[in-house]
């Protein structure tokens, strides 16, 4: 297994930093690797947000869910997906654009996804842990002002930083679902309770399907801060729809 593999193998995700400084050339080329990520286009449709004041940090560790290692994190960065610079460039140029809509904002969301994702493996590549902080996309009234936002941008990752404990390196990464139940040859097939059920087997370990999932069910999926998500993207969506134009 070559060292590029082992790394997305070993991958996790990492909360609990040690109090130490990313060197400014390690930073430097994390940020350079998640602009070579593929683009459509090559138009690069993603800006990214280096929070470097404490004071924000702090700011969006609350308006994230109320989560403090955010704060403590010495790298936290929120890429966004920039369907305003293009637009504007257009404008600039004499031409006669159509506002951006859901379809151009979904191709912006893959653009600033997969960017995002080469930083991680670069920051991978130097013993640098990192964490995925989908609550970015909540509560867009605070993050609009805290941020910043302007009309037809729209915070769709946020990435925290840092040298994991030793504790976080012998953590065990969370079991992934088995290949033949991810991948389906050609067109999507639905599954039935029975192969649902295996699954599930071994996240459930102990616990019945029924339990196991209802508990998670109730609390990740029809949760507060989740009904919340769905708000919030709803009110970013719709600068982007024909009904909020």
């Amino acid at each position: 297994m070559n060292e590029i593999i082992k790394s997305l193998y070993q991958r996790k995700s990492v909360r609990v930093y040690e109090d130490k400084p990313i060197p400014e050339e390690m930073k430097r080329t994390i940020l350079e690797a998640a602009t070579q990520a593929p683009s459509a286009g090559c138009q690069q449709l993603y800006t990214i947000l280096d929070i470097t004041d404490q004071n924000l940090k702090e700011a969006l560790a609350k308006t994230c869910d109320n989560q403090p290692f955010i704060a403590k994190a010495p790298l936290v960065l929120v890429f966004c997906a920039d369907c305003k610079k293009w637009y504007d460039a257009f404008i600039e140029a004499g031409c006669q654009p159509r506002k951006p809509g859901v379809g151009d904002l979904m191709l912006a969301v893959t653009d600033t996804t997969i960017a995002a994702q080469n930083a991680v493996v670069a920051a991978e590549s130097f013993g640098i842990g990192s964490c995925y902080i989908g609550d970015i996309m909540e509560n867009c009234e605070e993050q609009r002002k805290l941020l910043n936002l302007p009309e037809f941008v729209f915070p769709a990752v946020m990435l925290v930083f840092g040298w994991p404990t030793e504790q976080q390196k012998q953590r065990s990464k969370p079991h992934r679902f088995e290949m033949n139940h991810i991948l389906h040859e050609n067109t999507y097939r639905s599954m039935d309770g029975e192969e649902l059920r295996e699954m599930f087997a071994d996240k459930c370990k102990n616990q019945s399907f029924e339990d196991w999932t209802t508990a998670f069910c109730n609390r990740k999926y029809d949760s507060d801060f989740s009904r919340e998500m769905t708000r919030s993207v709803e009110k970013y969506l719709e600068q982007f729809s024909e009904k909020g134009l």
